[in-house]
């Protein structure tokens, strides 16, 4: 299979889903969710579960309508840390999760202070999961420092993924993700660990997570149009586009060319030209847009409310293959990220076309 089939069909699974079971998943929560964590050809990928999806994997393969595609698929295995509770009985599962081959991920503060309907951000469901009894609310340093040691011990775990629900904080929640991120350096120095929150109003906070140990980090716009964004993220628009732009450049200057990304979802009514515009402006600054698919999320006002579908296939190739262009020629690299979820990629198609 070709590089340019086989980034075709990562589009079209990343839409479709398979059928298969999947041992490690994710149901809930504040980014994509719903998926199943499989390797396809050694490379992390969430896919969505799809009982109704024409991709089936069959003993390790891709197949389509029973035709092999050429591609390796494995689920993830369990991980042995999943076994493990503290001392007052909290499951590891609920303090933090494995995401793809060895990325540990956790959201440290499980409710956000913009879920009241009116405020939302209309593709979120980060209380779902803490309504569900699948996680706690909150996690304290020692939790996620024990887990997190038991987890490179156990489970070769690599890098650590931490994000938050944004705080009435003027830090929007970077000081708990500092103390949190300290505390898990002390247990396991050698992990690399990405931060991820909204701009702080005291750009101080970036440093504070750098100089706790973090060594990337995402600071999540989802789109660059604030027509788009005051449409799907009523109250997350209140922090215009200049506090973002602020940030990401005061967040490279801390942490560096290409340890800084931004999540682009592809799907919101947004121009596709402008959305690749948009794009180039974050990667002529540093930072890494990371494009991933909306996906309709049960438990989402988008989906529950709304009904917005996914988006075509034809458009999410269209721009992902364009971004990954204007990637590759500015040299910035998924894989040259310290950690995170560009790092990872395994939400998006971005890696699979060479970014």
């Amino acid at each position: 299979m070709t590089t340019a089939d086989t980034v075709s069909t990562r589009v079209n699974i990343a839409l479709l889903g398979v059928r298969s079971d999947a041992p490690v998943r994710r149901t809930g929560g504040a980014g994509p969710s719903d998926d199943g964590h499989f390797l396809i050809g050694g490379e992390g990928a969430a896919i969505p579960l799809n009982p109704d999806s024409p991709y089936v994997i069959r003993s390790g393969r891709l197949t389509l309508d029973g035709a092999d595609l050429g591609l390796d698929v494995q689920p993830v295995r369990r991980p042995a840390f999943y076994d493990l509770q503290t001392a007052d009985g909290i499951s590891y599962e609920k303090i933090a999760k494995l995401h793809g081959r060895d990325i540990l991920a956790t959201t440290v503060v499980q409710t956000c202070v913009r879920y009241d309907e009116s405020e939302r951000c209309r593709f979120c469901a980060i209380q779902a999961s803490l309504e569900s009894g699948a996680t706690i609310a909150v996690k304290t340093p020692a939790m996620l420092a024990e887990v997190a040691e038991a987890a490179v011990r156990l489970d070769g775990i690599r890098q650590m993924v931490m994000t938050t629900g944004t705080s009435n904080g003027r830090d929007r929640g970077a000081k708990h993700l500092a103390r949190c991120v300290r505390a898990v350096k002390a247990a396991v120095p050698d992990l690399q660990i990405q931060v991820q929150c909204e701009p702080p109003a005291d750009l101080q906070a970036i440093t504070d997570l750098y100089e706790a140990g973090a060594r990337s980090i995402g600071i999540h716009v989802e789109s660059m149009d604030d027509e788009v964004r005051r449409r799907w993220m009523p109250g997350k628009s209140t922090v215009s586009m200049d506090e973002y732009r602020a940030a990401w450049r005061e967040a490279v200057r801390v942490f560096g060319y290409n340890q800084v990304s931004t999540y682009l979802l592809v799907g919101l009514g947004e121009d596709p030209d402008e959305f690749v515009e948009g794009a180039r402006e974050l990667i002529e600054m540093g930072v890494y847009p990371f494009v991933v698919p909306f996906r309709p999320l049960k438990g989402t006002l988008a989906t529950d409310v709304d009904h917005v579908p996914a988006p075509d296939r034809r458009l999410l190739h269209d721009v992902t293959t364009r971004v990954a262009e204007l990637l590759t020629a500015a040299g910035m690299r998924s894989e040259d990220q310290k950690a995170g979820c560009a790092a990872c990629g395994a939400c998006g198609v971005l890696k699979t076309a060479g970014a």
